[in-house]
């Protein structure tokens, strides 16, 4: 076997960070639903500064150490779906007669979990990402095999502003992307995906409406844009989770520009027209709520000039 990812290769590092991004739905669409049960969707994704920190080193033996606020939260050890990305890339490197020696993953959960922004799948693609700059030759394989770890996995491995249809597989990325001022707000509430496909009215809803050729040049064509969608899991999730209504009256108080809830909730983003705007309103949030969830941050630009 060629062994292009034994300890060796890391030797000269301390270990590798990587970023876990937090996954943002701008727009969600329930489309269509599949004969083996996954939902067909069509949404704008982007992805936010801030996210979990994964750190990857070196170890006589597979090894995950969990740290950070939403640490005690997770799964155990071998549930954990950053090990199971784990021996889904060994598998894929096996079969390409590479070797991957054993490592030590430090995860800093610093995303709640259940809250419609990626959490797990983002760690997993994190892994992966980390993997494959020592293998990139096994990224379409890799990336393919991935959506059995979950239909979030794909897109989080690739890690740009797209539309993503299919179960998430298929990703359009976006021609043009201003910086974005976000504000995420979590009121503590954990959401069940399964619950809420359950809780959800319709299947077969209309997809989005065509994305512009050349991408969004600025918020406000972002903004119109977005006017015009919708999260067809909102109605639902707030059936479970009234919370999610009141931190969407609050961030708007607080002058968002647009705002929604994300994914499956409970987490809802809002779009302001600069940073200051977005950390004012984060503070905002925070004296209403201090035991919810608040992060300011941005979504990095695509095709413009921030």
């Amino acid at each position: 076997m060629d062994a292009v990812l034994t300890a060796d290769t890391w030797a000269r590092e301390s270990g590798v960070l990587e970023t876990a991004p937090a996954k943002i739905n701008l727009a969600l669409h329930v489309t269509g639903q599949r004969p083996d049960g996954y939902h067909m969707l069509d949404s704008l994704v982007v992805f936010a500064a801030e996210g979990d920190r994964l750190h990857v080193s070196p170890s006589d033996t597979d090894r995950l150490d969990l740290a950070g606020p939403f640490a005690a939260a997770l799964p155990a050890a071998r549930d954990n779906i950053v090990l199971r990305a784990l021996d889904c890339a060994r598998a894929v490197m096996a079969a390409r007669g590479h070797t991957l020696d054993p490592l030590r993953i430090e995860l800093d959960k610093r995303l709640p979990l259940a809250a419609g922004i990626g959490g797990g799948s983002a760690d997993a693609a994190a892994l992966l990402r980390v993997l494959l700059r020592r293998a990139p030759a096994l990224g379409e394989t890799l990336r393919a095999d991935a959506l059995r770890l979950g239909a979030d996995v794909p897109m989080c491995l690739d890690g740009i502003a797209a539309r993503v249809c299919g179960i998430g597989e298929v990703a359009d990325p976006l021609a043009a992307l201003p910086r974005l001022s976000m504000l995420l707000v979590n009121p503590g509430t954990p959401v069940s995906t399964p619950a809420v496909f359950t809780a959800l009215a319709r299947r077969d809803n209309p997809p989005l409406p065509p994305v512009p050729e050349f991408g969004f040049p600025s918020l406000n064509t972002l903004v119109d844009w977005l006017g015009e969608t919708r999260n067809d899991l909102e109605a639902p999730a707030l059936s479970l989770a009234p919370a999610i209504g009141e931190a969407l009256i609050l961030v708007r108080e607080a002058g968002a520009r647009f705002a929604r809830m994300s994914g499956s909730g409970a987490t809802v983003f809002a779009l302001f027209e600069d940073d200051v705007a977005c950390h004012a309103a984060a503070r905002h949030v925070a004296v209403c709520q201090p035991n919810w969830w608040v992060l300011p941050t941005h979504v990095a630009a695509t095709g413009v000039s921030p």
